[in-house]
């Protein structure tokens, strides 16, 4: 009797190839289920912190507007947010760098932001795009602070 036992406590410490194979369709399953929902979602969220950038109340934006009103125009260059100007009447009227450094002058794809600060597309105010995934100008995929007629 006591070989019996014994003989049935062996047997329960390992799993048996069909409790194996049932897991790993399970995991298969459920990564069937998975894996499409959650690619893709990268880039989503590249553009979505795009236009949270340049959106009407982004860091970028807001800097923007900051320079205009110490400064009474847009800046020039985007660069200029951030560079103290060497002419000393504009440097006496900029307060501070407007945002930390370049490096929140590039577009998560890593293309610098585009800005015009005459606004071709924005009258009376300034254009402020990025290229997007492609980081070609002026197709479907950019990201822009105006508008899209196309």
């Amino acid at each position: 009797m006591y070989a019996v036992k014994n003989r049935v406590r062996r047997s329960r410490r390992a799993f048996t190839l069909l409790e194996i194979l049932l897991v790993v369709g399970l995991l298969a399953l459920l990564a069937a289920f998975a894996i499409p929902a959650v690619v893709g979602r990268g880039e989503q969220a590249k553009i979505k912190m795009v236009e949270a950038a340049i959106g009407p109340n982004g860091a970028i934006s807001n800097a923007i507007k900051m320079f205009h009103f110490d400064m009474g125009s847009y800046p020039e260059e985007l660069k200029d947010l951030v560079e103290k100007p060497s002419d000393s009447d504009l440097a006496e009227k900029w307060k501070s760098p407007y945002l930390e450094d370049v490096k929140g002058l590039t577009d998560p794809w890593g293309s610098d932001y585009q800005f015009n600060p005459d606004g071709d597309h924005n009258e009376g105010r300034y254009d402020l795009w990025s290229m997007g995934p492609d980081r070609i100008d002026g197709n479907e995929d950019d990201i822009t602070n105006w508008e899209d007629d196309r």
